[in-house]
């Protein structure tokens, strides 16, 4: 998984089917294996930490929370030094069971840096997913056109419609 994939991958876990709110990390074993096939372990821990890491990468992306709130999320993240015939890097180090969440926030802030205002929530307002807009245009609004985007637009029709007939 890219880096643009885990923020996103967590971002939209809790999308909306056929009108019902899902939960993909719910506290259960369905949640445990989405994490697990995301590359987490799994375990309780990282469930609650992935869920929280989600709750506020959310609000931020909408613009409903300060970015330093996922500050929280990193205060188990440890810079290390490793040395090596081509000198100097940093490794990342963070426990086990706060990777899958530390990642996410990570490829957040790589995304904001290199794409601003490239990644987005959904414009319809019964969607809560959120998309990654790559147009040249940066005119995107849907995280679907085949769903969302198709929804949109036959409603917006539908409503034009209704109002010359009326």
């Amino acid at each position: 998984m890219t880096d643009e994939n885990a923020a996103l991958a967590l971002l939209n876990s809790r999308p909306v089917v056929d009108g019902e709110p899902r939960d993909a990390l719910a506290l259960d074993d369905e949640g445990a294996r989405w994490l697990r096939a995301r590359g987490g372990s799994g375990s309780g821990g990282e469930l609650r930490t992935a869920r929280r890491a989600r709750d506020l990468l959310d609000s931020v992306v909408r613009g409903e929370a300060p970015a330093g709130v996922l500050a929280e999320v990193l205060e188990c993240v440890h810079r290390l030094p490793h040395f090596s015939d081509e000198g100097l890097t940093w490794k990342v180090s963070v426990e086990e069971d706060q990777r899958f969440a530390v990642e996410a926030v990570l490829a957040w802030d790589e995304l904001r840096r290199e794409a601003p205002g490239r990644l987005r929530p959904c414009a319809n307002p019964e969607c809560r997913l959120f998309l990654v807009d790559r147009s040249h245009a940066n005119r995107a609004r849907w995280c679907s056109m085949a769903t969302c985007g198709n929804r949109m637009k036959a409603r917006r029709h539908h409503e034009r419609s209704r109002a010359r007939q009326a």
